[in-house]
């Protein structure tokens, strides 16, 4: 069963709580990281769309920060999902070409340590004065947001 406890979206779903920074869309649940990860995964591809990579931060940061002398545990689990929407990303780049650097997208998946919620979240686009792209870029949240509302 997934039950969703919270579904915190910056600027505008629901609660700003967690609206420090204009830089993030957050959203949270209670449950099984693996089996968040997995329904996240699920849900991209459901739309049809590839994962072009899985970066494993949690596992990154721990290794290098033995390297780096830090001590401090960051996250129990990281991972962020690479992807693309092909109809959604050439809509972006013909309105503006310099639109290559919100490509792909990333959604990640996370837990803190001695915290039980599991965070989703992806970078919020930012705001733009050319129409063609902002709304290019309002149907990218619209994706994310819908991948991870299935996810949860």
């Amino acid at each position: 069963m997934k039950k969703i406890i919270t579904a915190c979206v910056l600027f505008g779903l629901s609660m700003p709580a967690l609206a420090t920074d204009a830089y993030s869309v957050l959203f949270k649940t209670q449950g099984d990281f693996s089996f968040v990860r997995d329904s996240l995964q699920v849900a991209i591809e459901g739309k049809g769309l590839v994962i072009n990579h899985t970066n494993l931060i949690a596992g990154m940061l721990e290794r290098t920060g033995k390297d780096l002398g830090a001590t401090q545990q960051i996250y129990t689990n990281g991972e962020q999902f690479e992807f693309c929407s092909a109809t959604i990303s050439r809509a972006m780049m013909e309105a503006d070409p310099h639109a290559i650097t919100m490509c792909p997208y990333i959604v990640s998946v996370y837990t803190i340590p001695g915290d039980a919620t599991v965070y989703v979240a992806y970078r919020k686009p930012g705001p733009t004065h050319n129409p063609a792209l902002q709304k290019a870029l309002d149907q990218v949240e619209t994706l994310l947001t819908e991948i991870i509302e299935e996810a949860l």
